[in-house]
Order: structure tokens, then C-alpha cells, then sequence
């Protein structure tokens, strides 16, 4: 089996950051990388360089209502308590939807599969869980989740199929503590590699002691680099950084220690 990464953290952390840079990164080592986005607003796709407009007509699979009817007998929405299938067709979904990227890096954008923010079970969310089962079932290379806020949303069953989480956080004390809780939930779901990247850093050497403190598990630092969230602003494919990036750069060499 291939190596399965989930990129987890709370809203506006750096998580599409991490996952677009690790995507690039392993595909970059000759590995075959499926990007999957399962964002509630998923925006993995500019961050892996396709261009707006194209960006713009992707629909999610669990958004896409004729898709989800076609494979589930139900169209989302449509009565409360209709029957539809838990285990609809989902085995040629990457390949008829997938995004190629480069020579070694494709995307699919899922959307979100949090069954909890929708209030029940329904043919979307079931859809949605059964393609992710799938893929992280199948012989890949490398797998990279690019994931809703909180490692629960995948649930018993998913989230113990992965090999290596990563906790974005910010330095903020309130955020460092989101990421534990995130990182203890990912563990009781069955998640045993866990490494926190402390994005956005830049305090000093007292200021990174004090945090390398508090987490209970490997962890690196990334400096605040504006260059980066320049490129997010303007929507250009974090591959285009230039290398003297302080921030790609410390990420590049987190990635090689962890994965390399």
C-alpha cells in the first residue's frame, strides 16, 4: 500500500498551504500523488497553478446533484427519509473526474463529506465517503487529503486508513490548543504518525521553546513569509515560489525529514 497523508488544522491555518507544497514535493521525487480536496470551500486547485477560470467550473463530486443521483437513486434534497444506496458506484470517479496536473500530480476535488453540518446521512455524504473509501483503499503511491476543519470529519473507518497526519496551527496560543485537540482526536480515530507545523512563526528563539513545550508530538516551524501569502492573494500556483521563499524552504526541508 502507498503512504496516506491527511493535512488537518482549524480554519485559515495553512492547511490548502501544506498540502499543495507536500503535493508538489512528493510528486517532485517521482511519486505518484492524488490530491484529494475535501474542504467545505474547497480552493486546492488554484494552489496546484489551474488557472481561475477552469477553477471556476469545477463542481465538487458531492455537489454535483446529477452525479450523486445517478450513483446513490437519490437526488440531495429531494424528501426526507428517501432510500438510496450506501454503496454507490464509485470506481471510476478519478479517473472520469480527476484533474491533471502535472506528469505525476493530480487533484479531485470531493468537497465536504461532514455528515454532521448537514444534519443527517444523505445521498451526497454517501457518496462521498464511498469514494474516499475506495481511494484510500487502492494501490497509489501517495494519497494527500487536503481536509475539512477537524480530523473527526472522516469518521471511524476513514481516518484510521491514513498513515501520517499533519496539524497545521498557527503560534497563537488558542490555535495550538485547537491542534492538540485535533491531533488527540486524530489518534483516537486510529492515526499514528502525527506532526504539528506551526505555520505563520515569527517569534523568537524563548517564543519557540515555549511552544515546542506544549506539543506532544514532532513538530516544525514555518516563518511568516509574505511571498507566499502574496501568491494565495493573487491566486498563483505555490510552485512558482522562488526558492529563496523563507517559508517554502522550511517547509521543504520538514517534508524531506518526515517523508524522505
Amino acid at each position: 500500500m502507498g503512504l496516506k497523508i491527511i493535512v488537518a488544522g482549524k480554519g485559515g491555518v495553512g492547511k490548502t498551504t501544506v498540502a499543495s507544497l507536500l503535493s508538489f514535493f512528493l510528486s517532485s521525487r517521482g511519486k505518484r500523488v492524488l490530491a484529494l480536496d475535501t474542504d467545505s470551500v474547497p480552493n486546492l486547485a488554484l494552489s496546484l497553478g489551474l488557472p481561475r477560470e477552469m477553477e471556476s467550473k469545477i463542481v465538487p463530486i458531492v455537489k454535483d446533484e446529477s452525479l450523486v443521483e445517478e450513483r446513490t437513486g437519490a437526488r440531495p434534497g429531494e424528501s426526507w427519509g428517501l432510500l438510496f444506496r450506501l454503496n454507490p458506484k464509485v470506481d471510476d470517479i478519478v479517473d472520469k473526474y480527476g484533474i491533471r496536473i502535472s506528469e505525476n500530480l493530480s487533484l479531485l476535488v470531493v468537497g465536504s463529506i461532514d455528515s454532521a453540518k448537514q444534519g443527517c446521512l444523505c445521498p451526497a455524504i454517501s457518496l462521498g465517503k464511498a469514494l474516499i473509501s475506495h481511494i484510500l483503499m487502492e494501490e497509489r503511491d501517495v494519497i494527500v487529503v487536503d481536509s475539512e476543519a477537524g480530523a473527526e470529519v472522516f469518521g471511524r473507518g476513514l481516518a484510521e486508513r491514513f498513515d501520517h497526519m499533519l496539524c497545521v496551527t498557527e503560534p497563537t496560543q488558542k490555535s495550538l490548543e485547537i491542534a492538540k485537540r485535533i491531533v488527540r482526536m486524530g489518534r483516537e480515530l486510529g492515526i499514528g504518525e502525527v506532526t504539528y507545523i506551526v505555520n505563520k512563526f515569527s517569534g523568537d528563539e524563548s517564543e519557540r521553546l515555549r511552544i515546542s513545550e506544549t506539543l506532544d508530538a514532532r513538530h516544525f516551524f514555518i516563518p511568516y513569509d509574505y511571498s507566499l501569502i502574496r501568491a494565495e492573494i493573487e491566486g498563483r500556483s505555490l510552485k512558482e515560489l522562488d526558492e529563496s521563499s523563507p517559508a517554502v524552504q522550511a517547509l521543504r526541508s520538514a517534508f524531506e525529514s518526515i517523508f524522505g
